[in-house]
């Protein structure tokens, strides 16, 4: 099937500066855990996103000296003449695709952790300032020589990627950065000519961006990812930030002549402005920022937006709100968004369902990147994972059954049928598919995550070989008797009923949902069981559960406590950049909220609550408790099978397996990751034990042939 017509516009090439972009859908640059040190993790992943049809793919930020280093937070480096080798790899996989190749260069000026150089000494700043990530960071004001040193370090690094065969060299002056640090009255208290006015203030970014185009030379565009717009308190910076209609535009004036493309952001570090979370910001949720922006610039304009509908990038387009199309995250949860487009497979996108698990692994500190949709991420290089490409198993020929239709479940089944296997039957006793993440999606804010159901819905009806069977429950006796070779257990987890949790260790006295009417599980709730006027939400879980169960609440008019043993609410979701607004949103909501706080025992008019820090005891009137505590696996029907090893030879089953929540409880990204996995690897000697993935580390006398998946240097014996 050939594109619509009326997506021609996103196909147009367009010109930067010396180079021509083959269409107008670009990947943004984005972290990985892959950095310099990962060249094939760095260059597969990106070079998936080239083969999907992106335009333009590259690096994270890239530190331009061993002072911008940010460990634990992982970033491209280009400090030598090593770096340029691993990061041609990643140029060369991308021109070989028709893609162009950019680079990202970056100067973390206050947060920047250092804890691998420790130079900790020469960290500088605009001026004498301290650093909010919590890292206990501060920077020294700069002295002109200083300036120029850095400066010096940008030039160096950007003729380093100029020898790399990178094509676009991108100023990173956004949140963090030295440049957008010296735009900001916050950070910038200077009295020199690098300070005070606009044109002071900006400067540094000037001469730099200047100094950058001399050194690239004439076959190199030079790029600025901008924070245009750091908005107002309590999200933002106010009248210590810069706005778009002011000193935010106006540094798109000044500097106009020097960039070859703008590619705008919007916000500071709290709110999760910069990568809106699908909680909080809708779809191209920067929209009016960035088309009061347009005004200031005669360059192409590129914005992020979370941007998976084409006709939404093509409405950006045509109204002028930008010229380009710059993602991150859709291009993580489906890479080949622009060819599904070309290819008129419209439906077959994989949407971002903004989560932001991907961007919370980076914000852990370096581990690999993981994204709840696509679980091949990461995958491209150390598993040889393609995300639309899948052999035909060896086993081919044998007949499975899988019980559960969850996200690992319906993503087992998906990839066994893209293997070719003879018949995959998904089986649940729901009436529809998805498991818990049917009920997810159902709560505040998170709607958008029931694409990963619909994604997977679509890709199992188009299957031949696989057949999906809801509103069955199956025993152990009907699985004996269902004529599978292989059986996939998939049934998810529920909820502790008595609140036992990983915190104390231990049940919360007088709790028992399975027998109480006041003391009810998350999975009850969703069944329907009736809740109180007052509610108190227990939460030992720390991530998204309790709180949006709270904020649910009070939408129905109840009267709402949320009680948790963590010093902050809903910890996890600091990473995923939910957290502030999610609690502003339940204070206005009216739910009460306590920390540091367990909850001893329940009585049905009380809860009993103990302080952490002083052991002082409160009794808290409540008609309910909701528990979100611990889950546990729904095991049963796979230890049944597994443990009757005689019941499956007469049965002529060849193997029993679990996968997901199953196996263990974890995020929904675990899960879709678990079903992949096990499918991918189901013709392998013991699928239930993952193979072994090649390591890029450092090996004594080592030749390219150590970094292979058939390589001795990553077999595992035993």
């Amino acid at each position: 099937m050939a594109r619509d017509p009326r997506y021609d516009i996103l196909f147009e090439p367009i010109k930067l500066g010396p180079k021509v972009a083959r269409n107008r859908m670009f990947q943004a640059s984005h972290c990985t855990g892959a950095g310099s040190e990962r060249p094939g993790f760095q260059a597969h992943h990106r070079a998936i996103k080239a083969d999907g049809g992106w335009a333009v793919v590259g690096t994270e930020y890239c530190a331009v000296a061993p002072e911008a280093e940010t460990t634990p937070y992982i970033s491209a480096r280009l400090w030598d003449e090593g770096d340029v080798r691993n990061l041609t790899l990643l140029t060369e996989m991308a021109h070989d695709r028709g893609a162009l190749a950019r680079v990202q260069l970056y100067y973390s000026a206050l947060n920047n952790g250092g804890l691998e150089s420790r130079m900790h000494g020469v960290r500088k700043s605009p001026s004498h300032s301290g650093a909010d990530s919590g890292m206990l960071l501060a920077g020294r004001e700069m002295s002109t020589q200083e300036i120029r040193e850095v400066q010096g370090y940008f030039v160096r690094a950007a003729r380093l990627a100029r020898d790399a065969g990178f094509d676009i060299v991108e100023i990173n002056i956004t949140i963090n950065s030295l440049p957008h640090q010296f735009l900001l009255p916050a950070f910038n208290l200077r009295t020199d000519e690098y300070g005070g006015s606009l044109e002071n203030r900006a400067r540094f970014s000037i001469e730099l961006l200047e100094q950058v185009r001399e050194a690239v030379g004439h076959d190199t565009a030079v790029t600025a990812r901008y924070a245009v717009d750091t908005l107002d308190a309590p999200y933002g910076l106010g009248d210590l930030g810069i706005r778009v209609e002011g000193d935010g535009g106006g540094f798109m004036q000044l500097a106009d002549y020097l960039v070859d493309m703008w590619d705008l952001v919007v916000g500071w570090t709290d709110g999760g402005d910069r990568v809106g979370p699908a909680r909080t910001h809708p779809e191209n949720w920067a929209a009016d920022v960035v088309r009061r922006a347009r005004k200031f610039s005669e360059k192409p304009i590129g914005c992020v937006g979370r941007l998976t509908n084409p006709d939404t990038m093509v409405e950006m387009i045509r109204s002028g709100q930008c010229d380009v199309i710059s993602a991150a995250r859709p291009t993580i949860a489906d890479p080949f968004i622009p060819n599904k487009i070309e290819e008129g497979r419209i439906q077959d996108i994989r949407e971002c369902i903004g989560c932001n698990i991907c961007l919370a692994r980076f914000e852990i500190g370096g581990a690999p990147i993981v994204c709840t949709q696509n679980a091949t991420v990461g995958e491209e290089f150390r598993r040889g994972w393609h995300p639309e490409k899948f052999s035909k198993a060896r086993n081919a020929d044998s007949s499975v059954l899988i019980v559960g239709a969850g996200p690992a479940g319906m993503e087992c089944a998906r990839v066994l049928g893209e293997r070719g296997m003879s018949s995959v039957h998904l089986v649940d006793s729901s009436r529809a598919i998805g498991g818990h993440v049917r009920h997810v999606s159902e709560l505040p804010g998170l709607r958008e995550w029931a694409r990963v159901i619909d994604y997977r819905q679509i890709q199992l009806d188009k299957l031949k070989n696989v057949e999906v069977i809801s509103g069955r429950h199956l025993t152990k006796q009907t699985v004996l008797e269902y004529g599978a070779d292989i059986v996939i257990v998939a049934t998810g987890s529920a909820w502790s009923p008595v609140g036992m949790n990983s915190l104390t260790h231990a049940p919360v006295d007088d709790a028992d949902a399975t027998t109480q009417s006041h003391v009810l599980t998350p999975d009850q709730v969703f069944a329907g069981k009736q809740l109180g006027k007052k509610v108190v939400v227990y939460d030992l879980d720390g991530y998204f559960m309790a709180a949006s169960l709270a904020e649910r609440f009070a939408d129905e008019d109840r009267t709402v406590t949320l009680v948790t043993r963590f010093a902050a609410t809903a910890p996890y979701t600091e990473y995923t950049l939910e957290q502030s607004r999610l609690v502003r949103r339940l204070r206005e909501s009216g739910v009460g909220i306590l920390n540091n706080k367990v909850i001893t025992t329940v009585s049905p008019s009380f809860a009993t609550l103990v302080d952490v820090w002083d052991d002082s005891s409160t009794a808290l009137e409540s008609d309910s408790v909701v528990l979100v505590t611990q889950r546990f696996p729904e095991e049963s029907l796979f230890v049944d099978l597994r443990d009757d090893p005689a019941a499956l030879r007469r049965a002529r089953i060849g193997a029993v397996y679990r996968t997901g929540d199953c196996a263990v409880p974890g995020q929904i990204a675990d899960a879709v990751f678990e079903g992949h996995r096990l499918a991918r690897e189901i013709d392998s000697p013991h699928p239930e034990h993952p193979l072994p993935y090649i390591r890029e580390r450092r090996l004594i006398n080592a030749t390219e042939s150590d970094y292979t998946l058939d390589s001795a240097t990553i077999a595992i014996e035993g």
